[in-house]
């Protein structure tokens, strides 16, 4: 079955309506008896089971480093005028060739009744899909991990009841699924579980890692899903990022932030998504393939703001220093913290949705910026090293929404600068810049949309996330 999808049975379970007598009503209304069945198919899961080791790797150099690589045909993909024909249907209302069949417009892809295969089609499918999998084991590893790890009087603490924790445990239950079904339409090369290596946390910053993390996993997803060339696979891969979508706002709720502070949720490219994954993976099982997406290295958001305290974008320095820019609540006053606040507008306790009176981020705000040299061994075993083709970084890409918006780097020195966060809306009455969005540092300016902003990888220099709102 590997590299299938395999189709579940549905039963249908139906009892004869009978003639009651009306008298006899009230005895027969409450049932007496419960009718149940088995499920007529059980698709088994993959192999799951609890990683036994967490924190850096310490095994061997690694043999092969760098991402696998054939020929390469050019330095990038060029950027080209639209295809022939991309403007010539009217687009009136109209119908404008004959139907394939009664009420069935004529166009679209695979709807010609052909059987639908479930499987990945090129190394594009296959390396995207395996990415995709690499972050279902992770999210499977990193609810189970905060649920082991933090005590109910932590958990508690941070105002997230046992029914709370319960929803972790479901979601951790949701990436079985995703793992399973993935690694069937890759096949038996499809990637293993690994071990991980997470920051230090408490449990309200492992819930912000939490929501960066999953953040990263669906806008990595949405960035590919419209490029794969198996559209089954893509339409298996839709039905199962929209939960991730779900645990996304489910953890921003958790933060005590606004559920869900867009219009749109943005894309990113692979190799975005692969170099915020990969730092925390430690090492996986032996035979596992190499990715072939790039590792930028890490951008480090100096005054990233920060989500637990009332005044979230007067802050320096309030991370834990990982690729993720995720927070930290260690030097934060009891006055300062907003969980402990009791006013409406300050306050973060876990909620279907606060508002902030004062904003995490504005335009005009001055956002202080460093960034790491290539060369930096990252990822499963050590075996991927940052790199870059980009010359000196020039500019912040901010990628919100359907917008990706250049502003200056300023008083760059070293590996250091600072840059504007700009005013810009995606329509109007919409902010472009809020939510848990994209920064990257470029060496030029070139206008890219969400469905080619993967032609900017060759000049991007570093990569993270912002916490815009």
């Amino acid at each position: 079955m590997a590299g299938y999808l395999a189709a579940g049975g549905l039963l249908a379970l139906a009892q004869s309506a009978l003639a009651v007598p009306v008298l006899e009503a009230r005895i027969v209304s409450t049932p007496t008896t419960t009718f149940t069945s088995d499920a007529a198919t059980i698709v088994p899961i993959v192999p799951v089971t609890n990683v036994s080791y967490h924190g850096p790797y310490t095994g061997p150099a690694p043999t092969t480093t760098g991402a696998m690589s054939t020929s390469v045909l050019a330095s990038s993909v060029p950027i080209l005028p639209p295809e022939a024909g991309k403007f010539a249907y009217p687009a009136d209302g109209d119908l404008h060739a004959d139907e394939p069949a009664p009420y069935t417009p004529a166009g679209g892809l695979g709807t010609n009744g052909s059987e639908p295969v479930y499987r990945v089609q090129s190394d594009f499918d296959y390396q995207s899909i395996a990415l995709g999998l690499y972050q279902e084991w992770i999210e499977l590893d990193l609810f189970h991990w905060g649920l082991a790890t933090y005590s109910t009087e932590e958990w508690e603490a941070a105002g997230l009841t046992a029914e709370d924790r319960f929803l972790i445990e479901f979601m951790a239950d949701q990436e079985v699924g995703h793992a399973t079904i993935l690694t069937n339409m890759l096949g038996p090369n499809a990637p293993k579980q690994c071990t991980y290596n997470y920051p230090t946390m408490n449990p309200r910053e492992y819930i912000d890692f939490n929501q960066k993390l999953t953040r990263w996993g669906e806008s990595g997803v949405y960035g590919f899903l419209n490029h794969l060339d198996s559209r089954e696979v893509g339409q298996i891969l839709l039905q199962s990022i929209t939960t991730e979508a779900r645990q996304q706002m489910i953890f921003r709720q958790f933060n005590g932030q606004f559920p869900m502070p867009v219009w749109f949720e943005s894309g990113i490219p692979q190799s975005w998504a692969w170099t915020l994954l990969a730092p925390y993976i430690s090492s996986c099982p032996e035979g596992t393939k190499q990715l072939i997406w790039q590792n930028y290295p890490a951008l480090h958001i100096l005054n990233q703001p920060n989500v637990a305290r009332i005044d979230g974008a007067s802050v320096y320095n309030e991370t834990l220093g990982d690729y993720a820019n995720t927070a930290n609540t260690a030097g934060i006053a009891p006055k300062d913290a907003c969980v402990n606040a009791t006013e409406v507008g300050a306050n973060c306790s876990p909620a279907i949705t606060h508002n902030r009176t004062i904003p995490l981020s504005y335009p005009g705000r001055e956002v202080f910026l460093q960034w790491d040299k290539p060369g930096s061994p990252v990822g499963p075993n050590n075996s991927y090293i940052t790199s870059t083709s980009a010359g000196t970084p020039m500019f912040a890409l901010w990628v919100s929404q359907l917008n990706a918006t250049y502003t200056p780097l300023l008083n760059v020195s070293g590996n250091t600068g600072y840059t504007i966060q700009p005013n810009v809306s995606t329509f109007e009455g919409d902010p472009a810049i809020n939510g848990t969005m994209f920064l990257a540092l470029t060496d030029v300016d070139i206008p890219v949309t969400p469905f080619n902003l993967s032609s900017i990888n060759s000049h991007v220099y570093a990569v993270s996330l912002y916490q815009a709102g």
